[in-house]
């Protein structure tokens, strides 16, 4: 795991800029869209300076454009597929991205109280038609109750919230979970390590009450839970968690979140995705299977609700 620990120390220092962390300036959806159409002019072998000149600017805009921090247009996005010979699907999702990109979503009106890494986090999990998540400290944001939400909420504040601040940030947590009523809910893969069902946010009886809701939240489709039970001592993975977020085809652009304790940190490049999946295989490797895990959160559910 040694690579991985390198990888993500590597990472870290690219994102940081005096010593703060970056978050992701400009947005995720952007991004992705500038990284698909560079992709897609260096293929074409066509120059940053003539693909510019093609939508009335020069190499300086187009380099703003790929890089997310300048939006494009419809008239200008057509003109440029147009001059790369884009095939009609890949057409189609790229213009779907730039409406996306334009779009506010629907925690919009708690963007007073949510800090930008957190926004991109929400429009990763809107956007997402594949989740795989690991978890060593906490059941995962969209797994948890009111109370469990409640209790880690003011467990982790660095100051005393107020009760209408944390009754916003549940609300909050748990509007996440709408994303699996959608008729486009994406597959959900979680794997916690068993320290997160021994830990008692919120007492015995919210902690039974959470284990509940994970096994209720498997029997919807597409949503798996494991389990890393403690018999298998160190595994791959163990240094931290983490989540990638997948997107349909045709644009395989996907997306790895880390968290920190000032916000979170988001990796694009395919070298940095292509180790945490490989990473996430392993994870899968070193867990119980689902029937099995479920025995598991049963066996200690029933031991937290007979304290």
């Amino acid at each position: 795991m040694t690579d991985l620990v390198t990888a993500r120390a590597a990472d870290w220092c690219r994102h940081t800029r005096g010593g703060q962390v970056g978050h992701p300036e400009p947005t995720v959806r952007k991004k992705r869209l500038g990284a698909e159409l560079r992709r897609l002019r260096e293929e074409a072998g066509i120059t940053a300076a003539v693909a510019g000149e093609a939508i009335d600017g020069d190499k300086t805009k187009m380099s703003r454009i790929e890089t997310g921090r300048q939006g494009i247009r419809p008239l200008e996005l057509k003109t440029l597929l147009d001059l790369y010979k884009v095939e009609p699907k890949l057409r189609d999702a790229l213009l779907a991205l730039q409406r996306q990109s334009k779009q506010k979503g629907w925690w919009s009106k708690h963007s007073d109280t949510l800090k930008p890494q957190f926004e991109e986090r929400l429009t990763l999990e809107s956007d997402a038609t594949r989740i795989y998540a690991y978890q060593s400290q906490i059941v995962p944001g969209p797994l948890q109750t009111p109370r469990y939400a409640e209790a880690a909420i003011r467990g982790v504040a660095e100051k005393r919230a107020s009760d209408d601040e944390v009754k916003s940030l549940v609300d909050l947590r748990i509007a996440r979970q709408d994303i699996f009523d959608s008729d486009e809910a994406p597959q959900y893969l979680c794997i916690l390590d068993e320290s997160v069902l021994h830990r008692k946010v919120g007492g015995p009886a919210v902690a039974a009450e959470q284990l509940r809701n994970l096994i209720r939240m498997t029997t919807r489709p597409g949503i798996v839970v494991q389990v890393i039970p403690f018999g298998q001592g160190a595994y791959p993975g163990m240094d931290g968690p983490f989540t990638v977020y997948s997107y349909p085809d045709p644009m395989e652009l996907d997306v790895v979140g880390l968290d920190y304790l000032d916000g979170g940190l988001y990796l694009e490049e395919s070298s940095a995705v292509e180790r945490y999946r490989s990473a996430f295989d392993h994870l899968r490797s070193a867990a119980l299977s689902s029937r099995e895990s479920m025995h598991v959160i049963e066996r200690l559910a029933h031991g937290l609700e007979n304290e």
